[in-house]
C-alpha cells in the first residue's frame, strides 16, 4: 500500500537507481504519472516529459478501443488489427476520429507545458512512467509507438500492475520496474491510501521548472 503518488514514485526512484539506462529521457502518463515520474526525474537527474495517449474508440462501441493516438514531434496511431478485422474496419475509417484525438492532445498539452514541443525519442533511453496498470491498453500503444520511433531503450516503470498484463508488455520494452504484483489484482487505486484525481492545475505545477532543456532534471 503506497500513502500517494508521490510516495510510490519516490519509492520507484530508488529502485530504479540501481539499473536505470544513462541518460534516460522520464516519459510520464499525465495526469497520474505526473507526481509518480516527478521523484523518478529528479532521482535520475533526467528530463520530464510528458506522453499523451488517448484512445480511439470503436464505433457504436466506445469502450472498445480500436487503437490509440500516441503524442511527440510526430504523432503515432497504433491499432487493434483484431478488433478491426473483427468489425470489417481499416485505418482509414478512423481519420475523423484521429483528427479529433489529435486536437484533444495539443489542447491538453498547451494547457500543461505551454509551446513546448514535444522531446525527440529517437537514439534515446527511455523510462516510461504510470502511477500503474490494469490491462495496459494505453500502455501498450505507448512502447508500440516509441519503439516505431526509434527509441535506444524503453523501460517501464509502475508501482503496481497485474501479473497477466505485465507478461504481455515484456516484448514491447527492453526492462519493466514493478514495485507490486498482487494477487489477485482488482483496481489501482485500491494499492494506494490517497488516489485522489490529480488536476490540471497539480500538473501545471508540479511541470514548472522541470522542463529543463539541459537535461540536469532540475
Amino acid at each position: 500500500m503506497f500513502k500517494d503518488r508521490t510516495d510510490a514514485g519516490k519509492m520507484l526512484a530508488d529502485r530504479l537507481a540501481e539499473n536505470a539506462p544513462q541518460n534516460p529521457l522520464v516519459l510520464a502518463l499525465p495526469r497520474g504519472g505526473v507526481p509518480v515520474a516527478l521523484p523518478v526525474a529528479r532521482k535520475l537527474g533526467a528530463q520530464l516529459d510528458l506522453l499523451l495517449v488517448r484512445k480511439i474508440g470503436l464505433p457504436g462501441h466506445p469502450e472498445l478501443a480500436a487503437g490509440a493516438v500516441v503524442n511527440g514531434a510526430a504523432h503515432a496511431v497504433v491499432f487493434n488489427d483484431d478488433i478491426l478485422r473483427s468489425f470489417g474496419l481499416n485505418e482509414a475509417d478512423f481519420d475523423a476520429a484521429i483528427a479529433k484525438k489529435l486536437a484533444e492532445i495539443e489542447l491538453r498539452r498547451k494547457l500543461w507545458l505551454g509551446t513546448s514541443p514535444p522531446e525527440p525519442v529517437a537514439g534515446r533511453n527511455v523510462v516510461v512512467v504510470d502511477d500503474g496498470i490494469a490491462t495496459g491498453a494505453t500502455i501498450r500503444a505507448a512502447l508500440k509507438a516509441l519503439k516505431a520511433r526509434g527509441a535506444a531503450h524503453i523501460m517501464l516503470a509502475i508501482p503496481v500492475a497485474p501479473a497477466d498484463t505485465l507478461k504481455k508488455l515484456r516484448p514491447l520494452c527492453n526492462g519493466i520496474v514493478c514495485l507490486e504484483i498482487p494477487t489477485p489484482f482488482y483496481a489501482v487505486g485500491t494499492h494506494y491510501e490517497d488516489f485522489r484525481q490529480v488536476r490540471d492545475q497539480d500538473v501545471v505545477e508540479m511541470l514548472r521548472g522541470i522542463q529543463d532543456k539541459s537535461g540536469d532534471g532540475k
